[in-house]
């Protein structure tokens, strides 16, 4: 049986349409409605001065680690519009002014949005506010080079130096990271580096070298050396609740915070790179 396009078949009821969802739909391409799981206030922590940090619902990783598994599936976040959130970034646009401040967007991963994302950086460069984004850097395609023209900052996470410790740490590859950072410097943007350091799990000596080497390729390649620090963040349990109440086995049940002699070693192999390490 042939059936012309657009008309249904024999016995068949055409699909139901809802104009709310395809409107929703719509709304979510354009970057004007966005899910979100949360914002905060904080100070020197995702970002110089105070920041309006943002965390967006959605992420395509599934860290071993990760501290918040809440912002994994993006429909549980909170639909919210591109208005709402220009208006609370321009609420506190003084303060984050007075203090070289700005915009982080966090998640969950903020480039599963990256519609909605180039919106609220747009909205923040127009207040005159610095930008950033904390991002695992996997889904750094989908970052157009508009987008980043409005990025000042990327808090890169790089969770592995070994592919194969990457996939267990996240259960994807690395490469599209390392894509995502040699883009970056080659573009002259300023990076600060975060690692997360779990005993029997990241800190092998020679996975820390790796990471150690390729941060140091960044900061050569890029113009005046991109990026800015190293961050070295002994792993921690206090994301193990959340786990818990999902429902969700955590694998690092028995694992403990790594002592200050394993934390100095590894710090002390990106220094050794000439890198500035906190």
């Amino acid at each position: 049986m042939t059936v012309a396009l657009g008309t249904p078949a024999v016995g068949r009821r055409p699909a139901a349409t809802d104009p709310d969802r395809d409107a929703r739909l719509a709304a979510v391409r354009a970057g004007t409605l966005g899910s979100v799981h949360s914002w905060e206030l904080v100070t020197a922590v995702d970002g110089p001065g105070t920041r309006l940090t943002y965390f967006l619902s959605g992420c395509a990783l599934r860290c071993l680690y990760c501290q918040n598994p809440d912002t994994w599936k993006l429909p549980d976040g909170v639909p919210t519009t591109i208005e709402q959130v220009t208006a609370r970034i321009r609420r506190y646009a003084p303060v984050l002014r007075a203090t070289h401040g700005g915009l982080t967007v966090s998640g969950g991963e903020p480039l599963l949005q990256p519609a909605f994302l180039g919106r609220m950086l747009a909205a923040a460069k127009e207040l005159g506010l610095h930008t950033a984004i904390d991002t695992s850097g996997f889904l750094g395609a989908r970052a157009t080079d508009e987008l980043l023209d409005d990025v000042d900052l990327v808090l890169l996470d790089v969770k592995s130096g070994r592919p194969e410790t990457y996939r267990m740490v996240t259960g994807r590859e690395l490469a599209p990271t390392l894509a995502f950072g040699r883009r970056l410097a080659d573009r002259g943007t300023r990076i600060w580096i975060r690692y997360v350091l779990v005993p029997g799990l990241t800190d092998a000596a020679d996975n820390v070298a790796a990471v150690a080497d390729y941060v140091a390729e960044l900061q050569q390649r890029g113009p005046g050396g991109v990026v800015e620090r190293v961050e070295v963040l002994p792993f921690h349990q206090m994301g193990r609740d959340k786990w818990h109440q999902l429902g969700i086995a955590y694998p690092l049940e028995d694992t403990g915070s790594p002592s200050a002699e394993l934390v100095e070693r590894v710090r002390g192999q990106f220094r050794a790179r000439g890198l500035t390490v906190y």
